[in-house]
């Protein structure tokens, strides 16, 4: 008697994935334009590399707070108001970006892009992750945001090029990201049962996000993944400066050669499925960071080699989606959502720490040191992922 609405609720599944995959989509461009767009504000608003930043802090704050609480909204409300609630909040951030002329509302609109950005990130990781029998729709999930990450680079580009102001390219972008809104807030009103779950469990969820907090295993993914966030940001918001600005290079190669770095992520997660099946998810880990090792050399030592970005997505692109994936074969499920969102957190945390950072540095030392800065970064990553191989190993 059961198995038929248990067989429409499979068939009907493909709505939801459709629905965060467009959300992916949508995070992805509005992260991916800010590296093209990142000159044109440092003029607007006479800012230094350093100065810059604390747009960066302000978007990543917000995404700090949503990533952490994305666990009790959803426990509360489920995924597909979470979710909704991350859009209106992402659209709104945008629009303000368009319309504002004052610098501290730039910043103050940040905390709020960043928890938009958060709770559905956070969101849509969660709803992927416990679909375990099919790797290949969390590389997919990554492959989307991948696309619009290398969309939104090409746009700004484009747009920049025929003379479009950044304010009304934001004004583009938001108007892209209002239409995951539609979607989501059918799924909303139809009470589409694969996006209102809870994931309710015997335990709550502070006393879930606690037990986290404890783990150790939890505690050295969230920091390889706050590293890791940090690198993927740092490249992908500095490239372009690196290469037009620090290097010389033409507005229109370096604005396409940041686009080939979100081609590569992009290429990379859409092989996730193949290659976490050939060689296993930790194995995978190792090569993909023994490539960026490599990328990352080159990128430094070879200032005319801006083809090796397409290299560096790539070598970064199974890292995050494979430790996602992970997850669920790594801490109980009733602690899988709390566990998710600490991740993207800690991700959040070296997303406006290591980019800042590097900007206070480059302040002070150059433009060209951005590369160099990189590479430790993936250094202490393969440290730290041969550690959890080890612990696990161990269990």
């Amino acid at each position: 008697m059961r198995s038929k609405p248990r067989s429409r609720l499979n068939d009907r599944l493909w709505i939801g994935v459709a629905l965060i995959f467009y959300s992916f989509v949508a995070i992805g461009i509005a992260e991916g334009g800010l590296g093209v767009i990142l000159p044109s504000i440092l003029e607007t608003y006479s800012l230094t590399p350093a100065t810059v930043t604390f747009l960066f802090i302000s978007q990543v704050s917000g995404y700090a707070i949503a990533a952490t609480a994305s666990s009790f909204l959803t426990h509360r409300f489920g995924l597909a108001k979470t979710i909704l609630l991350g859009l209106l909040l992402l659209t709104s951030a945008l629009s303000l970006y368009a319309s504002t002329t004052h610098w501290i509302v730039m910043i103050a609109t940040g905390s709020l892009l960043g928890f938009g950005i958060g709770l559905i990130d956070a969101g849509g990781n969660t709803f992927i992750a416990h679909e375990q029998q099919n790797a290949n729709l969390m590389g997919l999930l990554h492959a989307f945001y991948g696309i619009g990450a290398l969309s939104g680079p090409a746009i700004a580009t484009a747009l920049l090029t025929f003379g479009v102001h950044w304010r009304q390219i934001y004004a583009v972008i938001a108007g892209i990201v209002s239409v995951s809104i539609v979607g989501m807030l059918w799924a909303v009103l139809h009470q589409y049962s694969p996006l209102q779950q809870r994931f309710t469990g015997e335990t709550t969820a502070r006393s879930n996000f606690a037990a986290a907090l404890r783990n150790p295993i939890v505690i050295v993914s969230a920091l390889l993944l706050l590293i890791y966030v940090g690198t993927e940001v740092s490249i992908g918001n500095w490239a372009y400066t690196v290469q037009h600005v620090g290097r010389g290079i033409s507005t229109q190669i370096a604005g396409y050669s940041v686009s080939g770095y979100w081609v590569g992520l992009t290429i990379g997660r859409l092989s996730f499925g193949q290659l976490m099946n050939r060689l296993g998810a930790n194995r995978t880990i190792v090569f993909s960071l023994l490539l960026l090792i490599v990328g990352l050399l080159i990128w430094w030592q070879i200032p005319s080699a801006w083809l090796i970005l397409p290299v560096l997505g790539f070598g970064l692109a199974i890292i995050f989606p494979a430790m996602i994936w992970l997850t669920p074969q790594r801490v109980d499920r009733a602690m899988v959502p709390t566990t998710i969102g600490l991740l993207a957190s800690m991700g959040s945390v070296g997303a406006a720490t290591i980019p800042t950072g590097v900007g206070w540095v480059a302040n002070r030392a150059g433009i060209g040191i951005i590369p160099a800065l990189m590479l430790p970064l993936a250094i202490v990553m393969l440290g730290l992922h041969s550690w959890l191989m080890s612990r696990l190993a161990q269990r």
